[in-house]
């Protein structure tokens, strides 16, 4: 999962840039960039690894001239994380193009090929972000030779589109002409457009992966990019916009609403708060249908992303709801650490109990989901050990029994806490008294209260992959990427690669 931005304007944008990427720095911690473009055409780059803060200095903002820019902060889905595979990326033919992405291709390797057999074309990374970038430039290469229309890149990406499979938001910046974003043909990713007028009555757009992004630089959310859809907003400021797949089934990944996305955000006109808050009801009801004579004594979220779902609960049920952890908010989401030992030391320094909200009670602790099972095994001792008399567990999602392809990084189906074990065999690995796990169908009410979604892309609780060109090799050759052994090999290998480069 990554957060993508881009932004045209009639000022320079770069320290809304900076703002924007700084509000979506949930969606990734791994690594951030920023590529400006001035009147002349010129690129300025600026990326590295780190925190949005810790990557741009006075000395880098000063740097980034131009009226219009994308930005990108990083959350590797696959291998190790390196400097070479910081976003945006650029290829200089045609015209000069850089790109951010969020997402995953599920046909990098059919590409790569093509890429270098038929288009010609060098790949330095592995990255599928650099792909699709190639996949671009040569598809727009082949519309026009000078410089390109509106209609030329529609076209452009009418030919992406035919030729990528997986999730893609993408936001991507041709030299001297303007900014354009598209979004795969089933929706599977979030990405939304906005705008403001200036006080001589010209307009602003802004692309970001959140509307969260949009309210705070001060922009007016217009809508969701739709599946398919291409927009392109060239240096002027004029808007353009075109369908440019066939119609597909739209599925929005329905974990955004669980854990990635601000609850302040909008997705296809879904309050992430809203679904939240209802998917604790949901779990009210279901606690109530199978244990109407509970005991518990005071309900208590695990900060930050379950506190929506967990006051709601509190509210349905009748029972007192209380802050029972402490988060010291310098230490980044665990959940996209790369590598188990960072995650398992963080636990500890990421949340401390205040004991006297669990000594001699029966709480309820409520999740957003539960992955591998590491963090909250430490939750639940760190509850026991402040005194606590039973511990439930409540997680406002489905069991994860399968990875997810299109752009999270959950693990190797072995490392899942919920493989291959039923809710009983779950609840004692975590050494918990009773566990409730959210029904997926009460999952999916709760997030489409309104029935405006035709369905989800689910796939991690269900098995079920959208895009439909899944299948056993594929996630063979994911889970080969992603486990957490091969994490640690590549973080190593790159480690010796950095040395000796420094040296």
């Amino acid at each position: 999962m990554c957060g993508i931005i881009g932004i045209v304007g009639h000022s320079k944008v770069n320290q809304a840039l900076y703002d924007g990427l700084t509000v979506l720095q949930h969606r990734g911690q791994d690594a951030a960039g920023i590529v400006t473009c001035d009147d002349d055409g010129k690129f300025y780059l600026r990326k590295a690894n780190g925190l949005v803060k810790d990557v741009f200095h006075t000395r880098h903002m000063l740097n980034l001239n131009g009226n219009m820019g994308i930005g990108h902060i990083r959350y590797p889905t696959a291998g190790c994380s390196t400097l070479a595979e910081a976003q945006p990326f650029y290829v200089n033919s045609p015209f000069g193009i850089t790109l951010a992405h969020n997402g995953n291709l599920t046909n990098t390797k059919v590409l790569k090929d093509e890429l270098f057999k038929a288009d010609r074309r060098h790949l330095n990374t592995d990255s599928d972000s650099e792909v699709l970038l190639n996949i671009l430039a040569h598809e727009l290469q082949k519309e026009c030779d000078l410089k390109p229309t509106a209609q030329n890149i529609f076209n452009a990406v009418s030919k992406v589109h035919q030729r990528c499979k997986g999730a893609y938001a993408t936001v991507a910046m041709i030299a001297g002409v303007g900014v354009l974003a598209f979004r795969d043909p089933h929706g599977i990713r979030p990405v939304v457009i906005g705008k403001s007028d200036t006080e001589d009555g010209k307009t602003n757009y802004i692309i970001a992966s959140e509307s969260v992004a949009v309210d705070t630089l001060d922009y007016e959310l217009i809508r969701d990019i739709e599946p398919g859809e291409c927009v392109f907003i060239d240096k002027q400021g004029n808007f353009h916009s075109q369908q440019c797949a066939e119609p597909m089934t739209m599925a929005p990944c329905i974990f955004e609403y669980v854990y990635f996305a601000r609850p302040d955000s909008i997705i296809d006109g879904i309050s992430v708060h809203r679904s939240r808050s209802r998917m604790g009801t949901k779990l009210a009801e279901k606690i109530l249908r199978e244990n109407p004579n509970h005991d518990i004594d005071v309900i208590i979220p695990i900060p930050d992303t379950s506190r929506s779902a967990a006051l709601q609960l509190s509210y349905d049920l009748g029972v007192k709801y209380q802050e029972g952890f402490i988060k010291n908010r310098y230490i980044g989401r665990t959940f996209i650490m790369p590598g188990q030992t960072e995650r398992k030391k963080s636990v500890r320094q990421k949340l401390n109990a205040i004991d006297i909200e669990f000594k001699d009670k029966t709480v309820l602790l409520v999740d957003d989901s539960i992955v591998r099972g590491t963090t909250s095994q430490q939750i639940v001792q760190m509850a026991r050990d402040a005194g606590a008399r039973k511990v439930y567990f409540a997680s406002a999602a489905p069991p994860v029994r399968y990875p997810n392809v299109y752009g999270i990084d959950m693990p190797s189906p072995e490392e899942f806490v919920a493989h291959d074990r039923n809710v009983k065999q779950i609840a004692d690995e975590l050494g918990v008294d009773w566990l409730i796990y959210q029904d997926l169908d009460d999952l999916i009410d709760a997030v489409n209260d309104q029935k405006n979604i035709e369905s989800f892309d689910s796939s991690c609780f269900d098995g079920q992959y959208i895009t439909g060109d899944i299948d056993a090799s594929y996630l063979y050759y994911i889970d080969a990427l992603r486990n957490d052994n091969s994490k640690r090999l590549a973080e190593e290998n790159s480690a010796v690669i950095e040395l000796h480069n420094n040296a």
